[in-house]
């Protein structure tokens, strides 16, 4: 057993590291590390805690003496999992308790859950599981009631001693201020970049929340939206329209984010990424992203699209605008209701450009900067003009585009300004 001076400085240290915003994992890592050193006779702990993430429910970190830390994240579903169903937190929780305890060896031996089966089988000789709430009570699915739960295990013979107890629920409410902080980041971390990008998150996060903050930065900007879409809303019901909206964009805006672009709003139906650069060398890796991207976003949308015909349900069609150019990044709106965006004619070009796709097929265009960097995939179909903006813009579409079939239209039939399409 560690004495009370050793665990007095651990819980100091963890107060230090409370302050400094640690790297969780690299924290818990360190601390099992050194209550081990300190007499402890920790060999193996699990440190879990609720998180808001739009994809995963929980997080949670497993050390082992001698093994490389694990981190891992639980998606949503996952809390409904069998696994998950017959653990010890899983009962921990459902019954309201603070703690559990369970002597896997000796006269109070006690293996009431798989997990401790399989922990026995190692030769592990005891398992404690601690709650340490941050307010209310440790839980999953509710975001204000939040904290941490840990389960600490050893295989020494006949486990933990009452004082090795003590000392590890003494430790743990040091360790729940420092994981509170750091996790609190990690949240406010995955809000920003869910609702605003991870460039924008960077510059929010960093102290641009004030009218007017921004800067100017150069980016492949990616427009795409959707076909028919009031027509669609007003004939569909709102569930099967929602349903169709998430399918087309996961499409539209996944392939982006997937190559290293940003997705930057959600403007109606419409997708508006960038892939930013700075030198001449980015630039050319951008566009080769956003190229990727494309490729990707029509083969995924034919695969998506014949499922849900096979399904009975409605398939969307689009069209995507690829521009290159100067934007200002930046905050505008008011003083109390702002919104971290781009603005700029290059923003104006790619919507008139995406337009024109209603008339010129593929359903692609793009401007000459896209299709200079890889001028073998790329066919000029003529310069356009684009409403609002002065002289015309030679476009380019696809020599070939995977995923989409279909007869091009001669330029020709492009001369006039595009018309509005009617549903049939």
């Amino acid at each position: 057993m560690a004495g009370d001076t050793i665990i007095t400085e651990i819980g100091e240290w963890l107060i230090d590291q409370a302050l400094a915003q640690p790297d969780i994992v690299e924290m818990f890592e360190a601390l099992c590390n050194r209550l081990h050193a300190a007499g402890v006779p920790v060999t193996r702990a699990r440190l879990t805690w609720p998180t808001l993430h739009p994809l995963f429910q929980a997080e949670t970190i497993m050390w082992k003496m001698g093994a490389d830390t694990e981190f891992e994240q639980f998606r949503h579903q996952d809390e409904a999992s069998d696994q998950w169903l017959a653990s010890p937190m899983h009962y921990l929780l459902e019954n309201d308790l603070d703690m559990l305890r369970r002597n896997l060896d000796g006269p109070n031996r006690l293996v009431d859950f798989p997990i401790l089966e399989e922990l026995e089988a190692q030769g592990f000789t005891d398992y404690f599981l601690k709650s340490t709430p941050f307010n209310g009570k440790v839980k999953r699915s509710e975001q204000n009631e939040t904290g941490i739960l840990v389960t600490w295990s050893c295989n020494r013979d006949g486990g933990f001693s009452d004082d090795d107890l003590k000392a590890l629920a003494k430790i743990q409410r040091r360790l729940a201020t420092a994981v509170k902080n750091a996790v609190q980041q990690r949240i406010a971390n995955n809000i920003t970049e869910t609702y605003l990008g991870r460039h924008a998150a960077r510059e929010v996060l960093d102290g641009a929340i004030v009218l007017g903050d921004g800067r100017k930065t150069q980016a492949i900007v990616w427009y795409a939206d959707m076909r028919d879409s009031t027509a669609l809303a007003d004939t569909m019901k709102p569930e099967d329209f929602l349903d169709l909206l998430n399918a087309y964009f996961d499409c539209t805006a996944g392939p982006p984010i997937e190559n290293g672009g940003e997705v930057l709003d959600f403007i109606g139906d419409a997708v508006l990424a960038i892939f930013p650069f700075d030198t001449k060398e980015q630039r050319a890796k951008a566009v080769c992203a956003a190229n990727c991207s494309m490729h990707k976003t029509f083969e995924r949308a034919q695969e998506v699209n014949a499922a849900r015909v096979r399904e009975g349900k409605v398939p969307f069609r689009f069209g995507l605008g690829i521009n290159c150019g100067t934007l200002m990044f930046g905050n505008i709106g008011v003083a109390q209701r702002l919104s971290f965006s781009v603005i700029g004619p290059t923003i104006n070009e790619v919507e008139r450009i995406e337009s024109l796709t209603k008339v010129i097929d593929p359903p692609v265009l793009v401007t000459q900067h896209i299709a200079e960097v890889e001028p073998e995939r790329w066919t000029s179909v003529g310069a356009h003009a684009l409403k609002g903006v002065a002289g015309k813009c030679e476009l380019f579409a696809p020599a070939q585009l995977k995923g989409w079939v279909g007869e091009p239209k001669r330029v020709a039939e492009v001369e006039k300004p595009p018309k509005p399409r009617l549903v049939h």
